[in-house]
């Protein structure tokens, strides 16, 4: 088995210094038009997601007189709604098809747009973010299991690096694009117009999974995915620490948290686009402690107020290790999940994640109330250190490219 070291080097190698381009292109051509389009329509969808939201606490607070409690209830609603809905889109993705659930994420996060747009006031935007919240839960549960659907689960790592680029590339343009159109008004109306776009573009694309006539009895929370599930969480309690607090805490320390949220975003946007396929290459396990540590460096440099140019290098290697425990964990349970579980166990650890990242954010805020921010920070790395010993539970010790597709 080789090391992930290896792979690196095997990557970079190249007399010319092109290794990577070729490696790109020949992963770019591996994948078919059906699974492009299935990733196109997710940057689209979340495109349209990220497009309201720097518009909206304003839009909440200013044009229609709500108070700042309103504007955290109006931004915290939609997490709560995504962790629910995530615990039944993937039955919904089982049972109903993995196409049916990416559109009905679609035609939610278009009708959470013509939410906004109705002259409703704060209701509108209420059942707006309810909306999104569903269209967001169903919308990743669909792509992630459709893609993986087409591009074959011996690959189902290097397909959710790609769907996640889409992710992180709609989220990471949908603030500029809500600037550039000028007006909430707008940037709500792109949110209507960018799903459908994406569900058009899906209409001729086929399923080639057939849902099964019966349900199978199983547990709503399978005992098998608790601990995948629980380091999926550990690893991203990290998430809101930084989303929250690296801007407030490397302001005291030369102003540089702009751009390290920056390269922090820019590497994993990058780093899942060319790299995603590692594990599926090497041992997810290599892959998954390589992240942690990784990451855990970063932390614990970005907690020490590390000068400007430190701080950005640590918020990129941070981001660089983030890149690879969510898709070494998924991959490892979809190998050992039989194809009809699939839905329900992506989505059983996206609740996983979004359960985490609240309590993360409570504690984060917590923790920096009492203690400073940069404890914020080594309580993520610790968190990390949970992670590890989890993870020495997860992944089998033989070949993981064994693969579940049938009854046992």
């Amino acid at each position: 088995m080789p090391s992930i070291g290896s792979s690196f080097r095997v990557i970079l190698s190249n007399r010319n210094g092109c290794a990577i381009i070729t490696l790109m292109a020949v992963s770019l051509r591996e994948f078919t038009p059906q699974f492009w389009s299935v990733a196109g329509a997710t940057f689209l969808g979340f495109l349209g997601i990220g497009t309201v939201l720097p518009g909206l606490a304003p839009h909440v607070r200013h044009d229609l007189g709500g108070s700042d409690e309103t504007v955290g209830f109006v931004i915290g609603i939609f997490s709560f709604v995504a962790l629910g809905a995530r615990l039944f889109s993937g039955t919904l993705a089982d049972t109903r098809g993995r196409k049916n659930t990416f559109a009905t994420g679609l035609l939610c996060c278009a009708l959470a747009g013509a939410a906004y747009l109705a002259p409703l006031g704060l209701a509108g935007v209420y059942l707006a973010r309810v909306l999104q919240g569903f269209g967001e839960a169903f919308l990743y549960t669909g792509a992630a299991t459709w893609a993986i659907e087409i591009a074959g689960v011996h690959r189902s790592a290097q397909a959710l690096g790609y769907v996640s680029s889409g992710i992180w590339g709609g989220m990471s343009a949908g603030p500029v694009l809500g600037a550039w159109v000028g007006s909430f008004e707008h940037a709500a109306l792109a949110q209507t117009v960018l799903p459908l776009m994406g569900f058009a573009l899906l209409v001729r694309v086929p399923e080639r999974y057939k849902p099964h006539p019966y349900r199978t009895k199983r547990a709503w929370l399978p005992r098998s995915i608790i601990a995948p599930g629980l380091a999926v969480g550990f690893v991203n309690v990290h998430y809101p620490v930084v989303t929250g607090f690296l801007i407030l805490h490397l302001s005291r320390h030369g102003r540089s948290g702009r751009a390290a949220f920056t390269a922090y975003a820019v590497v994993i946007l990058f780093c899942r686009f060319f790299l995603g396929s590692l594990p599926d290459r090497v041992h997810p396990k290599n892959t998954y402690y390589t992240g942690l540590g990784f990451m855990t460096v970063g932390l614990l440099t970005i907690a020490a107020s590390p000068p400007p140019v430190i701080a950005i290098g640590a918020a990129a290697i941070l981001g660089f290790g983030f890149s690879f425990p969510w898709s070494s964990v998924v991959s490892t349970v979809l190998r050992q999940t039989l194809d009809r579980e699939h839905g329900s166990a992506i989505g059983i650890l996206g609740a996983f994640y979004d359960l985490f990242v609240g309590i993360g954010s409570f504690a984060a805020g917590a923790v920096s109330d009492h203690l400073g921010y940069a404890s914020a920070f080594g309580m993520a790395a610790a968190a990390l250190g949970v992670a590890a010993i989890i993870g020495w539970f997860l992944f089998p010790a033989g070949d993981h490219k064994v693969t579940v597709t049938a009854e046992a």
